[in-house]
């Protein structure tokens, strides 16, 4: 492709992308395909050959838009919120036009200050502590073995990076509504999944403080080594909010290492009501929230504040010759994660903060969290529907719940509804188990929502739920 072609297609991408934001309503969100009708599509053979643009564009507005969820539709209310906004969409075209690798300060200065400064700006609007220290990411995933990764090697004094494992009794200890990725990163570090403790619940769906405690003394009591506490900040399932002032206490009382998992709702912490709930923060250890679910920067882009960053490099720097900088009192970012390779995140979510303003995203964050305040109180109502868990912030937990009906297969009559609801197109919801109970998620969290979308989904969950009973 010529310059002149690449300037004429460009254009051409632009207006479409344009269109299909005024237009995204009216793609069913949840495709209509069995697996291997996209990959049947496609011929089994690379081509030999050249094929033109027009060509390619054609086939993908006729194959791969047919497969595609459409996660930016303001009724898309499944999973979680992966926002984005068109201040993100276009700094992505940047930072895709300049193909830049900023794995350290002198393969690009400006992308290492840039991050630096972006992520000090969320820190204090956060309400982190001054001396804390961010690096950007690209999942919470990674932060939290990052994070691990650290502890491990504080707690062996940095013997384990170099000679290995002379014990397998490391424990880690997280809700059991603590995501997945808590687990996946004490496999990943060698740690065991056997030696990570899923802690028992509250009714809020809070980490149980009492379980908590009582398994760091039994595990003190043997030849285990507490090792770390994952908090969660808005888990997953119900967006529960762990006691996390107290389990700061505890982390300092025994000696072990704090993370607080953020990924979701860390976005509410810009919120100053919901600050209270961190006030102990400085007690912790490290932290992770995405702007890429909730703060209208396109993924990925996970930040991931430490308390103790020179732990973290030491934990994770190399220096063989050819990467070895010609600055000295820099940040080589690519000793504050796993990756070496990075990309230029730190550009979009400036573009989005200084687009919108702190103010902006806070109205953004404050609609969201009405709206979706304002429906459990009409889901609560309702004599057909109950709420399965606490409303917190964007989310909202309920089911369907016919009053004068046979009520011995509530989870597959909820399951009924969830698959026809999505079957629609005009929605998207997944779901959730509380205690055995089949609970329908719905995050509030897309950029383009309106009340009417609220009013439009619900008025379509009570239509469906009427058809299937």
């Amino acid at each position: 492709m010529k310059n002149k072609d690449f300037n004429k297609y460009g254009h051409k991408l632009v207006d479409w992308m344009s269109n299909y934001f005024k237009e995204i309503e009216n793609y069913p969100i949840k495709p209509n395909v069995k697996p291997g009708d996209i990959y049947k599509q496609f011929p089994s053979k690379a081509p030999l050959n050249k094929e033109s643009f027009e060509t390619i564009f054609n086939d993908f507005k006729k194959i791969i838009l047919p497969g595609i969820t459409h996660w930016q539709n303001p009724n898309f209310h499944a999973f979680f919120p992966a926002n984005n906004s068109y201040p993100s969409v276009l700094a992505e075209m940047l930072i895709a036009t300049l193909g830049a690798q900023c794995m350290m300060w002198d393969t690009s200065p400006s992308a290492t200050e840039l991050e630096e400064r972006v992520v000090d700006w969320l820190k204090d609007e956060l309400g982190l502590p001054s001396s804390w220290k961010g690096v950007i990411n690209d999942t919470a995933s990674i932060g939290t073995i990052c994070s691990l990764l650290t502890a491990r090697e504080i707690k062996s004094n940095f013997s384990i990076n170099k000679s290995g494992y002379n014990t397998n009794k490391y424990t880690v200890y997280t809700s059991k509504e603590a995501h997945s990725s808590v687990e996946k990163a004490v496999k990943i570090i060698g740690l065991g999944s056997k030696n990570l403790k899923k802690i028992t619940t509250n009714k809020d769906m809070s980490m149980n403080i009492e379980s908590l405690e009582s398994n760091i003394k039994q595990d003190l009591s043997t030849n285990s080594i507490p090792l770390a506490i994952i908090s969660t900040f808005g888990t997953t399932g119900t967006v529960g909010l762990d006691s996390i002032n107290k389990i700061s206490l505890i982390a300092k009382k025994y000696s072990l290492w704090h993370h607080i998992d953020a990924a979701y709702a860390g976005s509410a912490l810009l919120l100053n009501k919901y600050k209270k709930y961190v006030k102990n923060i400085n007690l912790a250890d490290s932290f992770v929230f995405n702007p890429h679910k909730w703060m209208l920067t396109n993924f990925d882009c996970s930040l991931y504040y430490a308390k103790n960053h020179e732990a973290l490099v030491k934990s994770l720097e190399i220096y063989p010759e050819y990467l070895k900088s010609s600055e000295k009192k820099i940040n080589n970012y690519k000793d504050w994660s796993i990756q070496l390779g990075r990309r230029f995140r730190a550009l979009k979510l400036w573009f989005v903060i200084r687009s919108y303003g702190i103010k902006g995203i806070k109205k953004y964050l404050k609609k969201h969290i009405k709206y979706a305040k304002n429906l459990s109180i009409e889901i609560d109502k309702d004599k057909n529907f109950e709420l399965t868990a606490p409303q917190n912030l964007n989310m909202i937990n309920f089911r369907f719940y016919p009053k004068n009906k046979d009520k011995s297969n509530l989870n597959d009559i909820n399951h009924k509804l969830i698959k026809k609801l999505n079957k629609t197109g005009k929605i998207y919801l997944s779901h959730t188990k509380i205690d055995d109970i089949v609970s329908i998620r719905m995050p509030i969290g897309s950029t383009y929502i309106k009340r009417k979308h609220i009013e439009k989904s619900w008025k379509l969950i009570k239509e469906i739920s009427n058809s299937i009973i």
